[in-house]
């Protein structure tokens, strides 16, 4: 078992002894089929606390969160946090979080997570947080909305061919954003030329806008995006990585020409795709393709 696997269990396991009063520092030990003398000296190496002072910590963590979040007895939740008496448990409170758990309750000085060096706090309601695997930035979460927005477009198009000619070039609710008629596949077409369009913009390269109303079939759709949708998460990725958010360009797709920043041409896409992806998500939805979930980022930035 490596390092990273050790810490997993261990969190584990004490994660799962907090509401159980026999877990003992030789009990825990026990759990992790080790000694108390090598369970210790382990734990301590891979998260920087033994398990004992691991469980004690989050058990006071727990309690501070209940003192301001509930309305539960200070009895009860030093009970619950594995103390005999309320002496006991005042006691200890106020030697980590400078006050009494009366004084704690009626006015909370900071945050009740405590300085921790494992990075596993108590995560309310009952849970706990463990740390990031790594350090994500604003660039990171940029680079992967632009990401996600490129991946689930292309699939869009993919399983636009599962759909019926009816649904797929019928008019659905919508707001007033585009031209008339609005239909699923005219969003996806929009989606493809905004892409274009601001590559082109970037790149000082003529761009002309489609005619309203044109035909283009899924294949079209698709050719175009494979081209277009690589280059822009290529250049989100180039932007990113230069810190290039506020540096300039003339958009003379634009009459007259006028000067935008790549981050608000960035910002300008994700929010405007965010609203047509979700209005052909619905509208597949209502088609019965019920697997494609709501086009939300959230798992896509939590793989990444």
């Amino acid at each position: 078992m490596d390092s990273t696997d050790l810490f997993v269990t261990l969190v584990d396991v004490v994660g799962e002894s907090l509401d159980d009063a026999s877990a003992t520092g030789a009990e825990l030990a026990r759990r992790l089929h080790l000694s108390r003398f090598h369970c210790d000296r382990i734990a301590t190496a891979v998260a920087g606390e033994t398990p004992i002072a691991l469980r004690r910590r989050l058990l006071l963590e727990r309690a501070a969160y209940q003192l301001a979040g509930t309305d539960r007895g200070i009895l009860d939740i030093a009970i619950d946090a594995g103390f005999g008496s309320h002496e006991a448990f005042t006691r200890a409170f106020s030697r980590v979080y400078g006050t009494t758990p009366k004084q704690w309750r009626r006015q909370p000085t900071h945050p009740f997570l405590l300085e921790a060096p494992s990075g596993v706090h108590f995560q309310p309601p009952a849970g706990l947080r463990l740390p990031a695997r790594r350090k994500v930035t604003s660039m990171d979460i940029v680079t992967g909305l632009a990401e996600h927005h490129v991946n689930l477009l292309g699939e869009l198009i993919d399983r636009a061919r599962d759909i019926s000619p009816d649904v797929l070039d019928g008019p659905f609710p919508a707001p007033d954003l585009d031209e008339p008629p609005i239909t699923p596949r005219r969003m996806l077409d929009r989606m493809v030329w905004q892409l274009e369009m601001w590559l082109a913009a970037t790149a000082s390269e003529p761009f002309e806008f489609p005619e309203a109303g044109r035909a283009v079939s899924l294949g079209q759709l698709r050719d175009r995006y494979d081209v277009a949708g690589p280059r822009f998460v290529d250049l989100v990725r180039r932007v990113s990585a230069e810190s290039a958010f506020d540096e300039t360009f003339v958009d003379s797709t634009c009459t007259p020409p006028k000067v935008s920043s790549y981050g608000g041409m960035i910002g300008h896409v994700l929010t405007f795709a965010a609203v047509r992806r979700t209005l052909v998500v619905d509208a597949f939805y209502k088609a019965g393709m019920t697997d494609l979930g709501y086009g939300d980022p959230a798992p896509h930035l939590t793989r990444s």
